[in-house]
């Protein structure tokens, strides 16, 4: 899958609220690395397991997942001769302890959840070496009872501890006068009496500090000096003991290091699968069907990141059609529809239930391809159109019969005409690759060649004609309509302006539900097309797509930015000039500016359907060097700038 696909169908921000509900940092790790899986059999096996998670949640008790903190610096350190201390113990015992929970639990959910519970028979209990902890730490130190030599030792510390305690009372009862105050302290870990500094010759030993002020030195006596000696002996010895002790827990823990680890594995698999089960509860996720067929089934289904306001989709591709084609109103829903097919697709690869109402069904696919922009603006950058164009190339590159390809707003960010033809061109060899195709556009004439073409099908986003809002349910198997006039009407419009509207369509005498685009190439130079169109001239009748010949021309005048069929050339144009006195209308065709008698035009697609209202139709029939200078020119005359024209045929 490429991770930018995947990315454009915010397949990472579902991620990370999955990962939100992971408890330890293996658990997240797994979140972070999930992928799509491509194989039906995985995928399916991962959902299945997700699905009994789920059923686990619902019936009630909270899932004991063990703390793994600390455990991955022991798992890091263990067999590089580094010697634990009691932190890690502890954490390594709370973490047996963890195990031995989650083993309990699990088995008592073996009749509910039959494949996850079998992860339990992998928790290793390791007795032994959770009893040594018990045995060697108490309370976070190492207990007295740990070895002989510990014992010892400390019961040497004790007496030695007693007796320097017993003399320091006697001291203290001696130099009562002449202390600061009525107690002894530690400097240095050994014991001494808080002397008056003027008083200090008067107490026999060695001074190891003073006070900031001066006005106290701490004296350690001289009766109780080999006593310190002794005892700071016994404590180092107790160091050793310790030490030891530490470094036998210490080889136990390598000894099970193998079996640690799988324990480690097999909570950070369950943290995962609970975070999974956790976010479908949160999202309404059920498990659906899979299969490798390309066929898609949704019934309510709702993309997750949307919240509980959304519409839910009702979509079906991959039996009678395999490419869709959607269109709609701007903010009608289009680009959340197909966002939300891509999405949950991706979700159910990756063993997450996916927010759908029962028997929706999804398929597995090797690769799932988008190109979504915001596809909002009919002026779109050139550098935005080359976006488009380089994903379309990667995409041609790699889809076939595994592939999802979702395409948002074809067609735009170029001229209409040609943008058009492109689109059509590649949603027939995506076709002939076997890819599934979903695809939004704003254009007429791609919904004319989904209705005409076998393997591809219409589909609408509703929109509510009285309140003029979108209503961001999709109807599959209906085109999208025009709603100029009932739109315009509604916002205040003139009835007679409307009624005069209506009168112009209707006298066009074509029906453009009918229409289609069918690129054919110009004829040669040496070809004298001319002869033949003299001779229809002579009829006084107009050309037609059907025959050849038709009615006589219709009486609606076309305008700039019309796009006209040329029949006798077997393709179509844009209007750049307005008939003149001859009724010769100028028409660009790929780009090349000619002068064609009306009778031979026949209206395709009216202006107002290709473009918006004061669109420039510079942007389509001038050079781009020519538009810097008319810019140029508007602001200020500048010596030597003239655009030139080309002659036209």
């Amino acid at each position: 899958m490429n991770e930018r696909n995947m990315q454009l169908l915010e397949y990472g921000k579902v991620k990370q609220k999955v990962e939100e509900y992971a408890v330890s940092y293996l658990g997240k790790r797994h979140v972070d690395n999930m992928l799509p899986m491509t194989v039906l059999k995985t995928a399916k096996n991962a959902l299945d397991e997700t699905a009994e998670a789920l059923v686990i949640l619902n019936n009630g008790a909270s899932v004991p997942i063990p703390s793994l903190g600390g455990i991955e610096t022991v798992l890091q350190l263990s067999g590089t001769g580094y010697v634990f201390d009691e932190r890690d113990f502890a954490n390594i015992r709370l973490f047996l302890q963890g195990c031995g929970q989650l083993a309990a639990y699990m088995a008592s959910k073996t009749a509910l959840a039959p494949r996850i519970a079998a992860y339990a028979d992998s928790l290793h209990e390791l007795t032994t070496l959770k009893r040594e902890i018990d045995r060697c730490i108490r309370n976070g130190q190492v207990d007295d009872g740990a070895s002989r030599e510990l014992t010892k030792a400390r019961r040497k510390i004790a007496a030695i501890a007693e007796k320097i305690k017993t003399r320091m009372d006697a001291l203290m009862s001696r130099h009562r006068s002449i202390m600061q105050e009525n107690l002894y302290s530690m400097r240095s870990g050994r014991y001494v009496l808080p002397i008056k500094k003027e008083h200090r010759k008067l107490v026999g030993g060695s001074v190891l500090d003073e006070s900031s002020s001066g006005q106290t030195v701490y004296i350690e006596p001289q009766e109780i000096a080999h006593l310190q000696h002794e005892l700071a002996e016994l404590r180092a010895e107790e160091v050793r003991e310790e030490t030891k002790v530490l470094a036998y827990l210490t080889g136990l823990v390598e000894e099970s290091d193998h079996e640690l680890r799988i324990n480690v594995e097999t909570i950070g698999v369950y943290d995962f699968l609970f975070a999974k089960a956790k976010y479908a509860l949160a999202i309404g996720g059920r498990n659906v069907g899979l299969n490798d067929r390309g066929f898609i089934r949704l019934r309510g289904g709702r993309h997750p990141l949307l919240g509980p306001g959304t519409v839910p989709l009702d979509f079906t591709i991959g039996k009678s059609y395999t490419s869709l084609i959607i269109t709609g109103p701007n903010t009608g829903g289009k680009t959340i529809a197909l966002k939300t097919v891509g999405l949950l697709t991706l979700m159910a690869q990756s063993g997450m239930l996916v927010p759908a109402g029962e028997g929706s069904e999804l398929a597995v696919f090797a690769n799932v391809a988008a190109d979504i922009g915001d596809g909002q603006s009919i002026e779109q950058s050139l550098s935005t159109f080359s976006a488009h164009i380089r994903n379309m190339v990667d995409i041609l590159k790699t889809a076939d019969r595994s592939t999802l390809v979702l395409l948002d707003e074809m067609a735009s960010g170029t001229d209409p005409g040609e943008g058009v033809g492109l689109s059509i061109a590649i949603l027939e060899a995506l076709h002939r690759r076997g890819a599934t195709v979903v695809a939004t556009t704003h254009f007429n004439e791609i919904k004319h060649f989904a209705a005409e073409t076998a393997g591809f099908q219409n589909a609408r986003m509703e929109f509510d004609a009285e309140t003029l809002h979108p209503l961001y349910r999709l109807r599959i198997g209906e085109a999208g309509q025009s709603y100029a006039f009932h739109i315009a009407s509604k916002l205040g419009i003139p009835p007679e302006i409307i009624a005069r509207s209506q009168e112009l369509s209707s006298s066009r005498g074509i029906d453009r539900a009918e229409a289609r685009e069918v690129p054919v190439s110009l004829p040669d130079e040496d070809e004298e097309p001319e002869e033949q169109v003299s001779e229809r001239e002579a009829t006084g009748q107009a050309v037609t797509e059907e025959n050849g010949v038709g009615s006589e021309a219709p009486a609606r005048q076309f305008e700039v930015g019309d796009s006209v069929r040329i029949p006798y050339l077997g393709t179509t144009g844009i209007v750049y000039e307005t008939e003149d006195w001859r009724g010769n209308v100028g028409v660009m065709i790929r780009k090349q500016k000619c002068k064609i008698n009306k009778k031979r035009l026949v209206l395709h697609i009216e202006k107002k359907e290709l473009y918006p209202d004061n669109y420039d139709f510079d942007i389509v029939f001038e050079t781009k060097e020519n538009r810097k200078k008319k810019k140029l020119m508007s602001r200020k005359h500048v010596e030597g700038v003239m655009i030139t024209k080309k002659p036209e045929d």
